[in-house]
């Protein structure tokens, strides 16, 4: 079942929403060559707590971190550690916080340092497709829309969508329905509605599409071992269009990763 917010609830979304949006912003800050996942995850976690909110995802069907920290070929469900960043890598940063009972979810790419221009482009298309997903999201679309949208900004540039991973309705917890696929024909699921709230989370390779879940049960990467990149967003639709929860004023996590986005 779908839960439609109030326009009340959706404001009170929009708290976790900028927490979220601030907490990207400051580890991108500190992705930089020589620092590690775990050290990233701590500062995510503090800045959180300082805030009177808490991380979404520790703890979730135990899980043992604040923040998923995903490097190169890793699409998702990296566990903070050891790792240490190095010049070139790219790292998928995902937030999840929970405030006055709502959670924001939020995901970024960050290049570390410099990276090459192939990198540079499948992160940019990433983040475009997601810019392409969250248009759709209007009233009297359907929600296969945001998918054809994200499938066809994704192949059009000579990458691949990561089929068995998808969006899904957020709210008062962080997986409501609807699930959204990454892929699709348009036209098709059910209409987007004054009140759903999405996160729409593209989740693109260079190569293959197929993925694997690592022994830890939770990280997944591609089985090519191809460079992977996923963006998101929590997103209203609203009568004046989707209205993006996790973002913030003065909050610009692409130029703070120097990457170009449309």
């Amino acid at each position: 079942m779908i839960i439609r917010k109030s326009a009340s609830e959706i404001e009170r979304m929009a708290k976790p929403g900028e927490l979220v949006a601030r907490t990207l912003a400051l580890l991108g800050a500190a992705i930089a060559p020589g620092v590690t996942t775990a050290e990233l995850d701590a500062l995510a976690e503090e800045f959180i707590r300082s805030h009177g909110a808490e991380p979404t995802f520790m703890g979730y069907h135990g899980y043992p971190a604040s923040i998923c920290a995903s490097p190169n070929e890793m699409v998702v469900h990296g566990i903070p550690g050891r790792y240490t960043l190095a010049e070139g890598d790219v790292l998928s940063v995902d937030v999840g916080v929970t405030l006055n009972g709502f959670v924001g979810d939020g995901a970024f790419t960050f290049p570390v340092g410099e990276i090459d221009p192939a990198a540079r482009r499948l992160l940019e298309t990433c983040s475009a497709a997601l810019a392409a997903g969250v248009k759709q999201a209007r009233v009297g679309n359907k929600l296969s829309d945001i998918s054809h949208a994200v499938q066809a900004t994704t192949e059009s540039a000579g990458f691949s969508v990561v089929r068995t991973l998808v969006g899904h309705g957020v709210g008062r917890v962080m997986h409501e329905d609807p699930q959204i696929p990454n892929y699709g024909e348009p036209g098709r699921g059910p209409e987007l509605r004054v009140g759903m709230t999405l996160a729409i989370e593209p989740m693109i390779t260079a190569g293959s599409p197929d993925v694997f879940v690592h022994e830890d049960e939770w990280s997944i990467s591609t089985v090519d071992g191809s460079l992977a990149a996923h963006f998101e967003h929590s997103i209203a639709v609203s009568e004046n269009g989707p209205r993006i929860l996790t973002a913030a004023p003065n909050v610009d996590l692409a130029a703070i990763a120097g990457l170009s986005v449309s």
